[in-house]
Formats: structure tokens, sequence, C-alpha cells
């Protein structure tokens, strides 16, 4: 949460403005002390005294790349977005320059090319001494227009990829921007109207000595329309020379431009490739974590199948051990007594059945012929000897 933007922060260049500073120096700034405690819970209003006690500015420093307080102030102002106004009393204070520095390097990250040239070419007029911490991790002295001429020619500040503006020349042919007036310039105007009146002065002085002594020669007339003529080629000359400078310096500009370009989509590219490389690696560490824990699960359930197995196993043993377990001791229960009447009942039993069976046959009841057998039947009913 202490990390988002603000949700009423405008898009700057198509794009959230913490994204105008590199991921891994952003990832840096997030993990800095000075951002937990000092950043954190500030406002446009609360930034202007975090602002006002710095001593020195930069990007990062030492051998792990640590980010300093300016950057971590600039990233604030790049989540909060101030408005306009705030910013552009920045820049304008006089009293504390550090402040005036950041509200520069603010400016030059979100605002507009003519918003740009407009408030910080002004700073050129300010030579006050700036702390400068160097990537090594020690201080150098420079001054606030040399910082505000890097943020106007060069790429890279602060350890910090600058957006791309128009040449101050383009916006001046567009209409967009007057052409820049220096402060010195009235002074260089005075100078340059003072030597031109001596010269003045001195021509016709020479002029009037010369005709009154020596008059006018025919050859000093053609002297004189030899050495206008050869200033006259001469500064043509110069103008062709100077155009094709120029013509050299826009191509030098335009394959710097170009290689810039190339460089950052190349640093663009090889970021988007690492992001992909991440998401991959996550991925995959994601579908090895499913299946072990897919294994583990079937794991768990043949185990749970084998022991409930091996439980109902051993029940059925239990009970077919119990079941000839009761057998015997029913067996070996039956008391000697039981055991004697009972043969004694059988022995007297036997002779009953004998001699039911002598009687049976006696009666002749049983005979392999069925008439007879019938007829004794009927014989033995009404108490008559049977017939054999």
């Amino acid at each position: 949460m202490a990390n988002r933007t603000d949700p009423a922060a405008k898009s700057i260049r198509g794009t959230n403005p913490q994204n105008l500073v590199e991921k891994i120096l952003r990832s840096k700034i997030y993990q800095n002390t000075y951002w937990k405690e000092q950043c954190f819970g500030l406002t446009a209003e609360t930034l202007v005294d975090k602002a006002m006690e710095l001593d020195h500015l930069g990007g990062t420093h030492g051998g792990n790349r640590k980010p300093t307080p300016f950057m971590c102030l600039v990233m604030k102002m790049l989540q909060i977005q101030p408005e306009k106004e705030i910013v552009i009393e920045f820049i304008k204070n006089d009293d504390y320059k550090y402040v005036r520095i950041l509200g520069a390097f603010y400016l030059r990250l979100t605002g507009t090319d003519v918003d740009v040239y407009r408030y910080l070419e002004p700073l050129y007029n300010d030579y006050r001494k700036l702390r400068r911490k160097l990537p090594e991790g020690h201080f150098s002295l420079t001054h606030v227009d040399e910082v505000i001429d890097e943020l106007l020619t060069q790429d890279y500040s602060c350890d910090v990829a600058l957006p791309r503006i128009k040449k101050r020349w383009t916006l001046e042919s567009l209409g967009s921007l007057e052409p820049r007036q220096s402060v010195l310039e009235d002074d260089f105007e005075e100078e340059e109207e003072k030597e031109e009146n001596e010269q003045l002065d001195g021509l016709e002085d020479g002029a009037h000595e010369k005709d009154y002594y020596r008059g006018r020669s025919p050859a000093r007339e053609r002297d004189r329309d030899r050495r206008r003529d050869r200033d006259r080629y001469r500064d043509r000359d110069y103008d062709r020379e100077y155009d094709r400078d120029y013509d050299r310096e826009r191509g030098r500009g335009r394959e710097r431009d170009r290689d810039r370009d190339r460089d950052r989509d190349r640093d663009r590219d090889r970021y988007r490739l690492r992001d992909e490389k991440d998401y991959g690696r996550d991925r995959e560490r994601e579908r090895e974590w499913e299946g072990r824990e897919r294994e583990r699960r079937d794991r768990d359930r043949g185990r749970r199948r084998s022991h409930s197995r091996s439980r109902s196993r051993s029940r059925d043993r239990k009970d077919r051990e119990g079941g000839e377990h009761r057998k015997r001791h029913a067996r070996s229960s039956i008391s000697p007594r039981r055991r004697d009447g009972a043969e004694d009942n059988g022995t007297r039993d036997e002779p009953k059945k004998k001699k039911e069976r002598k009687e049976k046959k006696d009666d002749g009841t049983d005979h392999p012929d069925p008439e007879i057998a019938e007829a004794n039947r009927l014989r033995a009913s009404l108490g008559l000897k049977p017939l054999k």
C-alpha cells in the first residue's frame, strides 16, 4: 500500500508516473530505510519540509547502489503527483537551492517540452554551488546552472533516463517558443554599439586627413574594392561552412537520437524478457508444487486404503478365530455327568429301536412284493398273522 501510486494521479506519457524510474532503481528505493521511515505518509505540504532538509543531490552510490534521499523524494513526488502550481513554486524558490533542483528534476520528468524550456532556462542565471554524490560514494562540487544544462541536453541524470524532448530550434520554428534572450544581451549590445561608434569615428577622422593631405588615387580605390570583395567572399565561405557544420551537427544529433532510441528499445526488451523469464519460472514452480501436492494426496489416499484393508482383514481373522474358539470352548465346557448321561441314554435307546425294527420285520410290511406288503398291513390292522 505504501508503494502504490495515488488513485487520483494521472498517467504521464501513457504510463504510471512511477514507471518513469527504472524497475531496478524503483525496487532499491522501496527497500531503502529513508523511504520507509521518512517518506511514509508524506503529502504535497509536508514534502516541502523534507526537501528543505536536503544537503546534496545524486542518484545511487556505493557497491549495493543505495539511493540518495534526493532520489527518494523525487519518487515520492511521482507517487503523490503534486499540482503544477506547487512544482512551479519549488522552482521559483530562491532561499533553498535543493528545493529548486528537486522541482526542476520533477518538471523535467513529467512536464511538456514548452514548460521545460520555459521554466528551466531562467535557472541558467543561478550560479550557486551544489554538493553532488558520485556513484563511488564521494562528493563533488557543481553548480545550479550546470545541473540545469544537464537536464536540458543530456539523456541521463542521477541514474534516471530522462524522457525525450524536442530541440529548441524546432519549437521556435513551430512558433511554440520565442527566441531565447539572455540576461547579458543588453550589456553585449551596449558594448557592440560603443565599439562600432569608435570605429566609425576613427574611420571618418582618417578619411578626412587622407583627403586633405594626400588625396585619393585610383590604385587605392582598386585595393579597397579588392579588399571589400575578398571580405565578401570570405563571409560567403564562412556562411557556407557554418551551414555545412550545422547540417553535420543535425545529422549527428539524429544519429545520437537514433542510438538512444535503439538503446532504450534494447533495455526495454531486456527487461521484458527478464520479466517473462521470471513469470515462466514462477509458473514452473507452481506446477511443480501442484504436482508434489497431487502425489502427496494420492500417497495419503493409498495409505488410508491399505490401512482400512489391513484393518478389515485383521477383523475377519479375529472373527474366525473367535468362532473356532467358541466351538472349542463349547465342546470342552460339557460336564462329565452330562456326557455320561448322554452315553447312557444312547445305549438305552438302541434296544428299543432294534425291537421296533424286529416288530416291523415280523409284521411283513417290509416284504419286497408290494401286494404282499399291502396285504400284511391290512392283516396287521385286523390282528391277523402276516403272510410269508
